[in-house]
């Protein structure tokens, strides 16, 4: 919260969070607020946008038309996004509402169904890696379900094998100390 884009939407969007009594804390550098430890909403800046992203969006009913999934792979996230602090204050009411429908959610213990998880082919370059080390697939196991894709579709995303390979060693220690593609 110590970048100065999108300050004013975000103290704004605070306020709403913190008045529907979630419990606030930064995590992966972003204000995150959850319900009984359990992820609900986060609010982050983008060049383009301000966000309110809701962790389990894709369950919340979107009468208004508003959750935007953030890429052709989410499948739980959505958000909301503004591009100025008056947006939010014409839809305090409606944000309020998509916050109680969150921890509805959370209350309701309502889980998202990764079906693509199950789907997932892995490359064989990777199954290989997996069959020959161990520690790296007990500790590829451990990951979320989103961890898991990440990886899986960024190896898959190489057309030669020996890029695949390459983008895999890279990804071992990464995935050795249990963080996501994109975890720093």
């Amino acid at each position: 919260m110590s970048k100065p884009e999108w300050q004013e939407e975000r103290k704004k969007l605070r306020a709403l969070l913190l008045d529907c009594r979630l419990d606030e804390e930064v995590k992966w550098g972003k204000l995150c607020y959850s319900f009984q430890n359990n992820n609900v909403a986060l609010i982050f800046g983008m060049k383009a946008y301000c966000a309110l992203g809701f962790f389990k969006g894709s369950l919340l009913k979107d009468p208004e038309g508003i959750l935007v999934a953030p890429g052709e792979h989410s499948q739980a996230m959505r958000q909301i996004r503004f591009t100025g602090a008056h947006e939010i204050d014409a839809m305090q009411e409606t944000l309020k509402a998509y916050l109680h429908k969150a921890i509805e959610v959370e209350k309701a213990g309502l889980v998202v169904d990764f079906k693509e998880k199950h789907e997932l082919q892995y490359p064989e370059e990777f199954q290989q890696a997996l069959e020959g080390n161990a520690a790296l697939k007990a500790a590829f196991e451990a990951l979320t379900p989103g961890r898991q894709r990440g990886y899986i579709l960024h190896f898959s995303g190489a057309k030669q094998s020996s890029t695949r390979t390459s983008r895999i060693e890279k990804c071992v220690p990464g995935i050795l100390q249990g963080k996501g593609f994109n975890d720093r």
